[in-house]
């Protein structure tokens, strides 16, 4: 059971955007900013937060990225390393 102040700050979510980055090259270009600029979420914020917190990976490894957005305009997200079958085709040399 929820207690009260766990109740008190929910925020209402508006959606959870699922999507897939290269790691370091989050941009405001496709598909991020059509993803993100629907829901009139801050860009150029989670541009450089995406990149800082994937700048240990190589560059170009697809990372999955799911975000919440809140009707607030407000945002947390989830960075997830990347998948196996990739890890995969990449030691294969595809």
């Amino acid at each position: 059971m929820a207690t009260l102040k766990e109740i008190l700050t929910r925020r209402p979510v508006a959606a959870t955007i699922r999507l897939t980055v290269p790691s370091g090259g989050a941009r405001p270009a496709p598909p991020v900013g059509p993803a993100l600029g629907q829901y009139r979420l801050n860009l150029m914020a989670f541009c450089k937060d995406f990149n800082a917190r994937t700048q240990k990976y190589k560059p170009d490894t697809p990372m999955s990225v799911t975000i919440t957005a809140f009707k607030d305009n407000t945002f947390e997200f989830t960075v997830k390393s990347p998948s196996v079958t990739w890890y995969l085709k990449k030691a294969a040399g595809n």
